[in-house]
């Protein structure tokens, strides 16, 4: 099992920022990415920002990039979201997830945090 604790959500002003910490505990040896995900109200979650913890490749939704910056420290078993530029439209949950490996192989995000709330205000 691997237990993911998010903080640094708040409220902030458009074009404000924020940093996101999601720590991972437990099997973290078995991590092969980390990501992050939003939810709105009244909308599906959809994918922000994926980061591997080996290579440290990384991927964005296209609503974001440029704007934010996903890292990780293995040291610390700790992901981040560097949030630059915040609009409104980016007010949401924010879900950190892990992808583990099993048998050999990624099995897809299958340990999930409790989710931080991001408010953005025009």
């Amino acid at each position: 099992q691997v237990q993911l604790v998010e903080s640094g959500g708040g409220l902030v002003q458009a074009g404000g920022s924020l940093r996101l910490s999601c720590a991972a505990s437990g099997r973290t040896f078995s991590i092969f990415a980390m990501g992050w995900f939003r939810q709105a109200p009244g909308k599906a979650r959809e994918f922000v920002a994926r980061i591997s913890w080996s290579g440290g490749n990384t991927d964005y939704a296209d609503s974001v990039r440029g704007r934010f910056t996903i890292s990780r420290d293995n040291a610390k078993n700790t992901v981040f979201l560097q949030m630059n530029g915040l609009k409104p439209e980016d007010t949401a949950v924010y879900y950190c997830a892990a992808v583990p490996v099993v048998g050999g192989s990624p099995i897809g995000y299958d340990y999930w945090g409790q989710g931080t709330q991001v408010t953005v205000s025009s």
